[in-house]
């Protein structure tokens, strides 16, 4: 350890100099000086002996404290029992400790200045701590500032504790406007309300929908605007208290280019739908025609190829039936007024006829959607369910219910098949993925449970007036 000694009693320096030596101590000595408080610095000096009391020594007290790391440093001042009337300048001037009867006293020398050897280092390591610290704090602080993600930050009370720049550009709040306000300002209804009880739930019960998982939620704006965001949630304990730190990135612009994607694919499967229809169809048909007058004429002279003919026409008619089936699946009736429980009930009687299943609908008839897109990935994720459910659960029986709460509309599939496993999440298939998608994009939230009334496999689709635009009249 590098320490000092400073002073004007040669005597009392010639006896902490040959004890600190004994100690291991690297020992340098000088007068009390602005020059010596550079050496101080320059040399990161963490303990100072005061060989006696000075108007001199007692400024340079005050210098070294006033620096840096001053308050990290030891100093320890040496007085005679006829200097005992300046104590309460030394200790104004912050000294640490003072010696008087036990300097000539080799043992108790030596055991004061192992104490102050001690509080040398713990004030030393508390420094290194400490500026550790504001490293930390200023890289972290950095990070807030610059990272192009929103963070917020939130107590066990859903209060606002940290809202870095991006979420203030993001959210069109200050960050003085949001902190220590519950963090349920940033979304709209019904997510505010179910969000507190979502909290009260967690710390009740430990089971998480977010924390840790991450999942697409809908933000409020401070103009009242809405828009698609990720949400990715993490827990941290410190110093015994709970927080969470949310990173949430606008999905807007990717939501967009999903709908058109899906919007171009949507094309794409009416126009294989009418190809089918106008196409195939046709074609079928008048084949069925032609081939009809042919069995009949073979008939008519009892040609040994009659029946096999016939029996091709019946083919053929199958045939026309089964692609004119796919088309109707390919292209559902117009969503418009009742259109969406018209073109479920189609499609459930067509599953019922291809799957040899048995289907069961129930849904109220004032159902009304601003925007015909919504309907088409309702109806979508609806025939995915069914066909998921006969190919992947083996299913013999579908029920499918539509029903509308307070400021949600709930639809739930349900199968008797084997349903989904305990860790089905970990390898989604395609048509999980799918279902999963097109939710997002009419802003409902997918689950997938057991079905408590038939066994398998139940899919939950629950949607709000805010993201879906439907109304029931």
């Amino acid at each position: 350890m590098k320490t000092l000694i400073t002073g004007y009693n040669e005597e009392t320096i010639h006896i902490l100099k040959n004890a600190l030596e004994r100690r291991n101590h690297h020992v340098i000595v000088g007068e009390p000086d602005e020059k010596l408080l550079n050496t101080i610095e320059d040399e990161n000096i963490s303990l100072i002996l005061m060989s006696d009391f000075s108007e001199k020594g007692l400024r340079l007290c005050r210098l070294a404290r006033a620096s840096e790391r001053g308050r990290h440093r030891t100093i320890i001042a040496v007085i005679s029992k006829e200097q005992m009337e300046h104590l309460p300048r030394l200790l104004d001037a912050e000294v640490d400790q003072y010696i008087t009867e036990s300097l000539f006293d080799e043992q108790r020398l030596d055991v004061r200045l192992a104490f102050a050897e001690k509080m040398a280092r713990n004030k030393e390591e508390q420094f290194l701590i400490e500026q550790k610290l504001r490293e930390s704090e200023a890289r972290a602080r950095s990070i807030l500032r610059t990272t192009v993600d929103a963070i917020i930050t939130i107590d066990r009370h859903a209060q606002i504790r940290t809202f870095n720049k991006a979420a203030e550009d993001l959210f069109l709040f200050k960050a003085s406007e949001v902190i220590g306000k519950n963090v349920n300002i940033l979304m709209p209804q019904p997510y505010r309300r179910e969000h507190d009880d979502y909290i009260k739930n967690y710390h009740n019960t430990g089971h998480k929908k977010i924390i840790g998982i991450g999942r697409e939620v809908t933000g409020l704006r401070k103009d009242g605007t809405t828009f698609p965001m990720y949400l990715a949630v993490s827990e941290v304990n410190v110093n015994g208290q709970r927080l969470y730190t949310g990173i949430v990135r606008d999905i807007t612009e990717q939501r967009r280019l999903e709908q058109e994607v899906l919007r171009i694919s949507e094309h794409e499967r009416h126009r294989i739908g009418q190809d089918l229809h106008d196409g195939l169809g046709q074609m079928l048909t008048g084949i069925s025609l032609i081939n009809r007058n042919i069995a009949g004429s073979l008939k008519d002279e009892n040609h040994e190829l009659a029946n096999e003919v016939a029996e091709i026409t019946t083919l053929v008619k199958e045939a026309d039936e089964y692609a004119r089936s796919l088309s109707r699946g390919l292209i559902p009736v117009e969503f418009e007024g009742q259109g969406l429980k018209a073109a479920l009930e189609r499609m459930m009687k067509n599953a019922e006829k291809l799957f040899n299943i048995t289907c069961k609908f129930d849904a109220p008839d004032n159902i009304y959607f601003e925007d015909s897109t919504n309907l088409t990935h309702l109806y979508r994720i609806v025939q995915e369910a069914t066909s998921n459910a006969v190919k992947h659960g083996n299913a013999s029986e579908v029920d499918i219910s539509i029903k509308n709460y307070d400021e949600r509309l709930v639809i739930k599939i349900e199968d008797n098949g084997t349903g989904f496993a305990d860790d089905w999440e970990k390898d989604r298939g395609l048509g999980v993925r799918i279902m999963q998608f097109r939710s997002r994009l009419i802003g409902a939230n997918l689950e997938i449970e057991n079905s408590e009334k038939l066994g398998g496999a139940a899919i939950i689709i629950t949607m709000y007036p805010i993201g879906a635009s439907y109304s029931i009249k």
